[in-house]
């Protein structure tokens, strides 16, 4: 069932253990500040208040307890998109306490190819997303049933390793 913005957004609001995001592209710049992408290209210091709300909602929800974390299926080299995405977003949104973790497919195969980006509440709420060109976000469905999305998360993070350690090794290529 397609679900609205707003009902999209009461799921973060409302989880009360765990919200897992899974990200499948290569370029999100159709949903991300084009000026931010232009100042990190251009060799720009990051501004203190980039993505601050997120940061802010991230921080909010651990300082609770509650846990915050995705996988990222990517392949090097980067794009121009993800080394802004990892070099600016992952690296402040970790301080804020969000947990990062890299599933990199350079020269195997993908676990999960095929399988659409998607955020997971609590083990129980699931929302696949759409994206069009460039990954501008274009809708999201929720699924009544999680237990396929799961077992999707458990080899994505099977598959993966902390993006510190990714991000040590590969982060300047």
């Amino acid at each position: 069932m397609n679900i609205s913005p707003d009902e999209f957004e009461q799921l973060f609001a409302n989880f009360r253990r765990e919200a897992f995001r899974l990200e499948t592209l290569d370029d999100y710049s159709g949903s991300s500040d084009p000026e931010s992408q232009r100042a990190f290209q251009a060799g720009e210091a990051q501004p203190a208040d980039y993505n601050q709300e997120w940061a802010d909602e991230v921080r909010a929800n651990v300082d609770v307890g509650k846990r915050m974390y995705r996988v990222h299926i990517l392949s090097r080299p980067l794009t121009g998109y993800l080394r802004f995405e990892l070099g600016w977003g992952y690296r402040k949104n970790a301080r804020s306490g969000e947990e990062f973790f890299i599933l990199d497919i350079t020269g195997r195969p993908n676990p999960l190819a095929g399988v659409p980006d998607f955020w997971m509440f609590d083990e129980s709420s699931v929302v696949s997303m759409s994206y069009g060109d460039h990954g501008k976000f274009l809708g999201a469905v929720l699924h009544p049933e999680a237990s396929e999305w799961i077992e999707r998360r458990d080899i994505a993070l099977a598959h993966a390793v902390p993006f510190h350690e990714w991000w040590e090794r590969y982060g300047a290529e």
